[in-house]
């Protein structure tokens, strides 16, 4: 019995964690089976995420086999909690489990807890891990939310201070996090060191198995996001702040779109990137507390009501795109995106709409930066009418117009570095939209680089800047301090937003108050 429990134990985690062997300097990632077989443990901690006014979902991932049990009450005692049924932890999953909790109260603590029991031995217990969290308003309170994005790439991994950025935006005690893209870095390995420009070296604390070479295969790709919760900092985060999570370009491999081209990448054996594409969305799935849509499984784009005064967009460039490298009108959005985009839109009676959008709007970003051929975002470079992927852009903002849906913000990241950017039509090349804000911030924990050009086909004007100055070249570390987040706080009084762009020591850099342009 013994040696069939050593094969079932030993085989089923080789199979699920592709964490075998993970990190030499660190005891977090040893597999459980070089430990001697001691109880299942939560390496990589708790998530929630998705929280509205009625539910949320939670996460974790047990380091074996197990079934998970999950409790949740509205005192951090767990006095007369609710358990809800089981959850089987298995390889077909990397032993990751999320769950949604329903029928909650809005506006209301919820403590979560999970316990796991080893699959294939009943007296083997783990110690309990706990998450909390706060459901949204029905009132007209105030809100309070951060956002950023950009994490773990360009080789700047866990060194000896961590992702200090997750700490910083935990100090101010958010509702929420909106993750805004290069949630990880697949296509990044993270080296042991890195020799920097003033002749230091970057040590990279903690480096797995996964990490030493871009991700192909499922396992990598889960891997990517075990890495960066081994990370302290984000695990605190995590535990006591909801992480809604939206994806970009790293998830997969760098500007990946149909026109993607791996022919003479030996990096990659398999040439079709939608082959990478289905693994990195499936690992996105699994280590995230996303919540599913049963009549479209695996879709990203959602909305998030979060009570009276704010309704969250999130919205998906990556999943739909034509070819960057296309010729003529290459979309972004997707007819079917584009078309719940707008009707929920017009729809919203929130007080304010913000769409958290994964690349930014006016900011010129070239495919092949060499030659500045192909488009990887919105703006295409030339200043004029739009063309290209500008046009769907342009059909979405002449709606909001005639829909006269007012107090929309977009918030975004992508480009490492933080800036506030002012569109308006009288500085445009195109005139049929309302003047609005995009708020940009990032990175969370990877390289700051410089400024990008705009692009004046909507008129954006630069309010604020903070980069590193050096081109797309530059890549400061993190130890540089360029690391940046923003925060939200939407008064439930006056109704006004205000939006700060903080670094990672949490100096305020620059805010601005808006005021709601009609106020029920």
């Amino acid at each position: 019995m013994a040696e069939i429990l050593t094969t079932l134990t030993r085989r089923s985690f080789l199979l699920s964690a592709g964490a075998a062997g993970l990190v030499a300097s660190s005891g977090l990632a040893t597999p459980f089976y070089a430990r001697g077989y001691g109880r299942p443990e939560f390496i990589h901690g708790v998530q929630s995420g998705d929280v509205d006014t009625r539910s949320g979902m939670v996460w974790t991932r047990v380091d074996r086999p197990s079934r998970v049990a999950l409790e949740y009450s509205t005192t951090e005692s767990f006095s007369d909690p609710v358990r809800l049924a089981d959850l089987t932890a298995t390889p077909q999953t990397d032993c990751a489990v999320k769950c949604a909790l329903d029928n909650l109260l809005p506006d209301q603590d919820i403590f979560y807890r999970f316990t796991a029991t080893d699959l294939y031995d009943v007296n083997r217990v783990s110690e309990p891990v706990i998450g909390r969290f706060r459901t949204a308003p029905l009132r007209k309170r105030s809100i309070r939310f951060v956002w950023s994005g950009d994490t773990a790439g360009q080789g700047w991994g866990i060194d000896d201070v961590g992702m200090k950025t997750y700490s910083t935006m935990r100090l101010h005690e958010p509702d929420f996090f909106i993750h805004s893209g290069d949630t990880i870095y697949a296509d990044n390995p993270i080296p042991d060191e890195i020799s920097l420009r003033d002749g230091g070296v970057w040590k990279n604390r903690v480096v797995t198995h996964e990490k030493r070479d871009v991700a192909r295969t499922l396992e990598e790709y889960r891997g990517q996001w075990k890495y960066n919760l081994l990370d302290e900092h984000v695990r605190d985060l995590n535990a006591v702040c909801p992480t809604f999570y939206q994806w970009d370009d790293h998830e997969v491999l760098n500007n990946w779109s149909a026109s993607t081209d791996l022919r003479d990448d030996p990096r990659y054996p398999e040439k079709d990137v939608s082959v990478y594409a289905a693994r990195a969305a499936r690992a996105f799935h699994e280590m995230t507390p996303i919540r599913n849509v049963p009549t479209q499984p695996g879709r990203i784009f959602r909305k998030i009501a979060y009570g009276p005064l704010l309704d969250v967009f999130f919205v998906d460039l990556r999943s739909y795109r034509g070819p960057n490298q296309g010729e003529g009108d290459e979309g972004l959005f997707g007819w079917r995106q584009a078309d719940w985009l707008k009707r929920e839109l017009a729809a919203s009676r929130a007080v304010w709409k913000v769409i958290a959008c994964d690349m930014p709007i006016g900011l010129v970003v070239w495919d092949d930066y060499a030659n500045r051929r192909g488009s990887d975002a919105i703006a295409n470079g030339d200043n004029g009418p739009p063309t290209g992927r500008e046009t769907e852009f342009a059909d979405l903002l002449r709606f909001i117009r005639d829909n006269a849906i007012d107090n929309l913000v977009w918030l975004t990241a992508d480009v490492h570095y933080t800036a506030a950017h002012h569109y308006d039509p009288s500085r445009a090349a195109f005139k049929d939209f309302l003047p609005f804000w995009e708020f940009v911030s990032g990175p969370l924990h990877s390289g700051t680089y410089g400024p990008k050009e705009l692009d004046m086909t909507f008129g954006p004007d630069v309010r604020f800047i903070k980069a590193s100055g050096g081109g797309v070249d530059s890549n400061l570390p993190p130890s540089a301090g360029l690391q940046f987040f923003g925060i939200v706080d939407i008064n439930g009084q006056t109704r006004q937003m205000t939006v700060r762009l903080m670094d990672r020591q949490d100096q305020e850099l620059w805010r601005v108050t808006l005021d709601p342009a009609a106020v029920a």
